[in-house]
């Protein structure tokens, strides 16, 4: 392999593994924050424990999405120097935005809440948690915007050879960003919510500390439907989003060969990109791709056979990405309803119980599934339509990138086996005497 594709399993390789982090990170600190205003507001000593219970593997979490976040920025300038020399006004300066503002703020709280809890009255313990919240989500959108502009380049203009910032305004006031942030956010929130769900669920059939995971799965099934229904809505929006500013990308992820009018909607594709055509096409809906797409059941659609070769992007990886992120986005949606009706009976349905169980790492594929249809639906495309991925990466040797993709392999292997062993063992043993450990005297700072 040359060093191109050799650079791009790298960036792969650790944005994939970041991503394992970075949803927990963002639901999880919200959650956080909702038990600890509930315990500010009510006094119940559960809230606290639930709070310092869950906030032990966020903590753990929190770390190593910090440590595998740090590698990628610094593959801009080892790995894609000469994208950073064309865009770098505009993207680099959202980078800084982020790290200077909303990474810093995140990374100083986070550590106030983590040696806080014998130290601040139960409200600003309360206050740290929100902060670290509304930090970790700022820094979440910041990204989201640098990435969205590379799907829709907007603002910029081309001087002295590079794209040079115009109107920032614009990159960060653009629909295509916070449709993305909106779809991007609702999905991390379900995975925290069906990770807390999971958790509890296990340890619900075990019958252990049932008061204790039947009041988190109470939080998490309320978090997780609302944030089901946004994810659907939102999802709509974001596909007539990329319909208009994308129309190769929509192709590639419905396997849509031939421009038509009425595009029907299949059920289930079988792409064979050699032969330009489906080898296999299932469950078709007349109309329902156009009406989708534009809003409208007689919209014409552009098919893949309208792009030349050279643009097109790949089909068969984003084709099943997104119909299997659409097919869980509905399941979650179904799965949550049914669980908030049961929520105060939970512990009384076993089979349910077991759903929510082996779901855990549902979410987790389906926010995978979003990014590889993001970055390999944008194909040949590095900053859509104005740069080629090709023309991005660094005049480097590919045995430098091979060594180096190895070692992040290897390390990032060793991390997550850590990572997911101590949240894992962490939750099998439930809430001990240890997070029932009093705090400042309530008498002394009171409970607001």
């Amino acid at each position: 392999m040359d060093v191109l594709m050799l650079s791009r399993l790298q960036f792969a390789a650790a944005t994939f593994f970041h991503f394992l982090f970075v949803p927990l990170t963002l639901g999880l600190s919200v959650l956080l924050a909702l038990m600890e205003t509930a315990y500010v507001r009510t006094g119940n000593e559960e809230y606290r424990r639930m709070a310092r219970f869950w906030g032990k593997i966020f903590l753990i979490n929190f770390a190593i999405g910090i440590v595998t976040g740090i590698t990628l920025e610094f593959q801009f300038g080892t790995n894609w120097s000469r994208y950073s020399e064309y865009v770098g006004d505009i993207f680099g300066s959202l980078l800084a935005i982020e790290a200077t503002v909303a990474f810093f703020l995140e990374s100083t709280f986070v550590a106030v809440w983590a040696l806080g809890w014998n130290r601040l009255s139960a409200k600003a313990h309360a206050v740290t948690i929100w902060l670290v919240a509304i930090a970790s989500n700022v820094s979440a959108i910041w990204i989201l915007i640098a990435n969205a502009w590379m799907q829709n380049p907007v603002g910029y203009v081309i001087k002295h050879g590079r794209a040079e910032l115009y109107s920032f305004k614009a990159v960060i006031t653009q629909p295509f960003a916070w449709n993305m942030i909106v779809h991007t956010v609702s999905g991390a929130y379900i995975l925290a919510a069906f990770f807390i769900m999971g958790v509890s669920s296990w340890h619900l059939l075990k019958k252990q500390n049932i008061s204790f995971f039947k009041s988190s799965f109470r939080i998490a099934v309320t978090f997780a439907l609302i944030f089901s229904i946004v994810e659907i809505v939102q999802g709509d929006m974001h596909a007539a989003e990329v319909a208009k500013y994308q129309p190769a990308k929509l192709a590639a992820m419905e396997s849509l060969w031939n421009t038509t009018k009425s595009a029907p909607e299949y059920l289930l594709a079988i792409p064979e990109p050699a032969r330009e055509r489906n080898s296999l096409e299932i469950g078709a809906i007349p109309g329902l791709l156009s009406f989708l797409a534009y809003h409208h059941s007689d919209a014409v659609v552009k098919g893949l056979k309208a792009f030349p070769r050279s643009e097109r992007p790949p089909v068969v990886l984003p084709y099943f990405s997104f119909h299997l992120m659409v097919a869980l986005g509905f399941f979650f949606l179904l799965l949550t309803i049914v669980g908030f009706v049961k929520r105060n009976s939970i512990e009384r349905s076993p089979a349910l119980l077991k759903m929510f169980l082996i779901s855990l790492p549902l979410p987790y594929l389906a926010c995978e599934c979003g990014w590889m249809l993001a970055e390999v639906g944008r194909q040949p495309w590095v900053v859509y339509g104005i740069m080629k991925t090709s023309q991005a990466v660094s005049p480097i040797a590919a045995s430098q990138v091979a060594i180096s993709l190895t070692a992040f392999v290897l390390v990032y292997a060793f991390l997550g086996a850590v990572a997911f062993y101590l949240m894992w063992d962490h939750a099998r043993k439930g809430p001990g005497d240890e997070t029932a450990l009093p705090g400042p005297d309530d008498e002394e700072v009171g409970y607001a």
